[in-house]
């Protein structure tokens, strides 16, 4: 008997087995074919190289403008013809037609049925310092020597300085720029942290360091009247313009003392201690935050304002990116850089602070903070 025919009668004396179905192969994606990138030619880069021109071009148009009160007098005079701009300043008619005509080109102004006017919102941007959109400081500030000029002076020797080296200018400008942070950070930005605003509505104290000419301490004095307000700044130029805002204000009991934070010490522990847009600028960054934290009472909190430098090549090619990398011109000089935000949860994290946490204000703007365990 041959297997075959062994095979056929066990097939007929058995029911007939449910052959398994075979499974069929997924199907396979095609993958769409990748497209080689075009080369890039010289015509798409000019646009590039021109565009930068033409944003310098705006950049000096603006700071004339504000330098000369032709943004101011436009704000005031809700509209006017070059002429009349002209006679109101004492400046020269032509010239100032061609002011005009480049903030035109720019969408500084739009025109109007007597000749141009402000285009909407740019007063608030370049002119109310108390709005916390305000970035009037920033087309003046970076035409300060201290930013682009000595940096390429001293490109070759890496010289470096401090701010008690810098001009006058250059730290009013820097105040005026600094201005809409503590803007956007006091109360509205503090109030991102539990518990803090609170703590300060009941009449703790806080501590603002590097509180340099003392707008902040203006801030939080009159947000918080219950609380004790005192300030610290390694520059006794800022200090001593601090001291005199405040007096100005007629706000009295805000103590204002000179004193590197690296040797910072407090008589009292205080309830918050906060950082304004200068943390970066630490000699020995972990030194100071061991400071602050010496400083602050038990749960006391510790608020880091700072500029959230990009970590990524993409957010460096962003227009807060391209900002921010101008900034580190000066930074350079005096030996730092802005730092990346999450930088300092790894600063808090080190020193155990607890209860870590961050916002972003704005693309330029972020707030990390932790409390002393």
């Amino acid at each position: 008997m041959d297997n075959q025919q062994g095979t056929a009668t066990v097939a007929q004396q058995a029911p007939a087995a449910q052959e398994a179905p075979v499974p069929r192969e997924a199907p396979v994606a095609q993958e769409p074919p990748v497209a080689q990138e075009a080369p890039v030619t010289l015509a798409d880069q000019a646009p590039k190289l021109l565009q930068h021109v033409a944003g310098y071009i705006a950049h000096r148009t603006v700071a004339t403008g504000l330098r000369t009160g032709l943004v101011r007098r436009l704000a005031d005079m809700d509209g006017a013809s070059t002429d009349e701009l002209a006679a109101a300043l004492g400046l020269d008619p032509f010239y100032v037609s061609v002011w005009a005509r480049s903030a035109f080109a720019a969408g500084i102004l739009e025109r109007s049925a007597t000749g141009y006017r402000l285009a909407p919102h740019i007063g608030t941007l370049l002119l109310d310092a108390d709005s916390p959109a305000f970035a009037g400081g920033l087309f003046t500030v970076f035409e300060q020597d201290e930013m682009f000029g000595r940096f390429e002076r001293e490109l070759a020797t890496g010289t470096r300085l401090w701010w008690d080296e810098t001009s006058d200018g250059w730290t009013a400008g820097v105040a005026q720029t600094g201005r809409p942070f503590y803007t956007r950070l006091v109360p509205a930005g503090l109030q991102n942290v539990p518990g803090l605003s609170e703590r300060l509505a009941a009449g703790g104290h806080v501590l603002d360091t590097a509180c340099g000419s003392g707008y902040g301490l203006l801030r939080l004095a009159g947000a918080y009247p219950a609380a004790t307000v005192s300030g610290v700044d390694g520059d006794a130029h800022s200090v001593s313009a601090a001291r005199g805002l405040l007096a100005e204000a007629g706000i009295e009991g805000v103590q204002v003392t000179v004193s590197p934070l690296e040797e910072l010490r407090v008589d009292h522990p205080v309830d918050v201690v906060v950082n304004n847009i200068s943390m970066h600028e630490c000699r020995d960054i972990d030194l100071v935050a061991e400071r602050v934290r010496e400083a602050l009472v038990p749960g006391g909190w510790f608020v880091i304002s700072d500029f959230p430098f990009p970590d990524t090549d993409a957010g460096l090619r962003t227009v807060p990116g391209r900002i921010m990398s101008g900034i580190q011109f000066f930074e350079a000089q005096i030996d730092d850089q802005l730092l990346p935000r999450a930088t300092y949860d790894d600063l808090l994290e080190r020193h155990g602070f607890t209860e870590i946490g961050s916002t972003s204000l704005t693309p330029v703007h972020a707030l990390t903070w932790g409390r002393r365990a």
